[in-house]
Parts: C-alpha cells; sequence; structure tokens
C-alpha cells in the first residue's frame, strides 16, 4: 500500500466509483469503503493523483535543486554498489555505504528502504512486465516490518509527446511514449502489496523534465546515490571506474535478457549481501549475435542512437560509444560459454584498494 504524508493514496475517480457502489453497504460496514477507495485505483489514476501532491512536487523541487554527487572508485571513496539497467541489488549499511544507479532517461530507478534496519534495495526499472516480479525481488532481503518502508522513485520524463527528435543534423520522427506505463505500473503494483510503502520521492515524468535547446524533452536528474546510514538519496552519476564490476558483460546481460527465458519476469542479479560479493548469474546469447554486432557496429552514431535507444535525445554523451564497446565484446566472444563456463556465475571480492577483483 502507497502512503503519502502517513495517508493511503487514493486517487480521485476510483474514490467517487467507492463511494457510489459502496454508500449502502457502508451504513453496515465502516471499513469497506476506505478498502474500495485502495482496491479501485489504476496505475494511471494513482500515477495523476502523486503528480499533484504538493508535498512530493515540493521534494521533487529539492531533488532536482541538489548538487550532483559525483561517484568514483577507489581507496579513498565511501564503498558502493552500482546498478546497471535492469539490474537490482540489496544490501547491508554495515558493509555498503552508498547504493544508486545513474543513465536513466526513459527507464525508473527504484530505491526501498527499511529504516529499521537500514537494509537498502536499489533497481533500475526498464519495462513493466519485470516490475511486479522484481519487486518481489527486492522486497525478500528486507525483513518483514510492519512499520512502512521508505520509497524513492526518481527518473524517467515526459517522453510521451516526444513525436520529433530535433538535432544539429536535422530531425527524426522517433515514436516515444515509455516512461508513463512503467510509471503506472510501478505504483500499481506497490499500492497491491499489504507491505505498507511511505513514498518519500516521486521525481518523475513531468516532475523530471526539461527542454533543451533544441526543443527535445530530457530528464532532470538521470541518476542518484542513496546514503544507506541516512537513507538520504541526492542526484548522482557515476564514471566508467565506478559503474564495475564486470562493466561490458552486465551492459550484455541488459541486451540478451530479455531473449533467455531464464530471466522472463525478473530482474538481473548482482550483489549477494550475504556473502558481500558481487555474483553476475549468468545469461546466453546466440553466436549470430556477433554478426549482429558487426552489422551494428557499421552505423553512424546518429544511426546508432535512433536504433538503438528509446530517447535518442536525452542519452548521455558517451551512450554511442558504450555501445561499440559491447559489440566488440560481442564480436570478440560470440559463445556466451566463453564468458559463462558451464553456465556459472563470475564472482567478484572486494580488495583492500577499493576495487572488486574476479576470484572465478
Amino acid at each position: 500500500m502507497l502512503l503519502v504524508d502517513g495517508e493511503p493514496v487514493s486517487s480521485p475517480t476510483a474514490t467517487v466509483r467507492a463511494v457510489r457502489s459502496c454508500a449502502f453497504k457502508s451504513l453496515f460496514s465502516p471499513d469497506l469503503i476506505d478498502s474500495r477507495f485502495l482496491q479501485g485505483s489504476s496505475g494511471r489514476e494513482l500515477v495523476a493523483a502523486l503528480m499533484g501532491n504538493p508535498g512530493l512536487c515540493a521534494a521533487s523541487e529539492r531533488l532536482r535543486a541538489a548538487p550532483e554527487r559525483q561517484i568514483s572508485s577507489g581507496p579513498e571513496g565511501p564503498r558502493h554498489v552500482y546498478v546497471f539497467q535492469r539490474e537490482y541489488a540489496t544490501v547491508d549499511p554495515a558493509r555498503v555505504e552508498l547504493v544508486g544507479t545513474d543513465e536513466m532517461t526513459t527507464c525508473v530507478g527504484v530505491a526501498v528502504r527499511n529504516n529499521k534496519t537500514g537494509m537498502t534495495s536499489v533497481s533500475h526499472m526498464d519495462f513493466p512486465k519485470i516490475v511486479e516480479g522484481g519487486f518481489r525481488q527486492m522486497l525478500e532481503l528486507l525483513g518483514d516490518d510492519n512499520a512502512p518502508f521508505d520509497v524513492h522513485l526518481i527518473g524517467g520524463f515526459d517522453d510521451a509527446s516526444t513525436k520529433v527528435v530535433h538535432s544539429s543534423g536535422g530531425k527524426h520522427n522517433k515514436q516515444e511514449g515509455h516512461s508513463h506505463p512503467l510509471c503506472c505500473k510501478i505504483v500499481e503494483v506497490l499500492h497491491k502489496f499489504e507491505q505498507q510503502f511511505h513514498l518519500r520521492s516521486f521525481c518523475v515524468l513531468g516532475n523530471n523534465t526539461m527542454t533543451d535547446s533544441y526543443g527535445n524533452a530530457r530528464p532532470i536528474v538521470g541518476g542518484f546515490v542513496m546514503e544507506t546510514s541516512s537513507g538520504v538519496v541526492s542526484p548522482a552519476s557515476f564514471d566508467m571506474t565506478s559503474r564495475c564490476p564486470d562493466e561490458i558483460v552486465r551492459r550484455i546481460r541488459v541486451s540478451v535478457c530479455s531473449y533467455d527465458p531464464s530471466w522472463k519476469g525478473k530482474l538481473l542479479e548482482t550483489y549477494d549481501t550475504h556473502a558481500d560479493i558481487f555474483q553476475i548469474a549468468p545469461a546466453c546469447w546466440m553466436p549470430d549475435w556477433a554478426e549482429l554486432a558487426s552489422s551494428l557496429n557499421e552505423l553512424s552514431d546518429s544511426e546508432i542512437l535512433l536504433q538503438c535507444s528509446t530517447s535518442p535525445a536525452a542519452e548521455p554523451p558517451h551512450f554511442v560509444e558504450t555501445e561499440r564497446r559491447i559489440w566488440k565484446y560481442m564480436m570478440e566472444n560470440p559463445d556466451w560459454e566463453d564468458t559463462f563456463p558451464k553456465y556459472k556465475p563470475r564472482v567478484f571480492r572486494w580488495t583492500d584498494d577499493g576495487r572488486w577483483s574476479r576470484h572465478s
């Protein structure tokens, strides 16, 4: 169940519908109307209600105005865990100081925290069909607690109206509309759970949209990090050294997991909080993916943006370079068993110099 300022969220449409259908029965069962209010709210109605909430709007404004933290790896920096698109990680504050994600355009970053224990789970959700199963994965290690968990929803933007992509090279048609259905599914699923979720941040869609000099809609906050000891969330960006370990292999899993039935409806597994290791669960790909990678690598930068992104005008500057690095790896490693021998995970342990080292 979603809460804002300690009160259950209900859309105006669902409230009217519940009042009309329960007016007579409520005389005998005063609790019935409240139950119907909550159950009658669709994701679309809930998003509309949340977007207009003054407290959440003010929280989004504070987040947008906050300075962006630059996260790097090394012995001097705080220990952190990073999640890529469609990944999740649950962390213990006794071991991990920061957890977060970036590179969000039409995706939504989710942080759920148990305030009693500090256990925190963060995911980078990209598609409505992984939302329900993904939340069950995230909640598995947060503990059973009657008190509300804090939840932050950050990322995504008003991409539904972006029909034409403008750039210095001209304009290109590009049908959009990914962020809104994803946000609707997220709030709908959260509202159906028995666990109470206190929504602290809702910096999504119109609350997270700006227009660039070409007239393209773009997200304002494209990444965030949470301090596990306090639960404080800040805008953040991660450099290449901090998106570790196993950056390229993990990015490839995002591309191939949609074709791998073992990942249907699930978030990708990364950090093992019990063992304090990164355990990159395996994924497989077809040999002809190397040929596809070679073909894609022949495209121009602008063609790569249009063909490989849901939001070509909003991608970070390194997007094309990253795609080419992924394709190079696949061309050099066409057999997935070279990457995941015997379909075993790739395991990394933390070293004294503040880095992750592969052990198997």
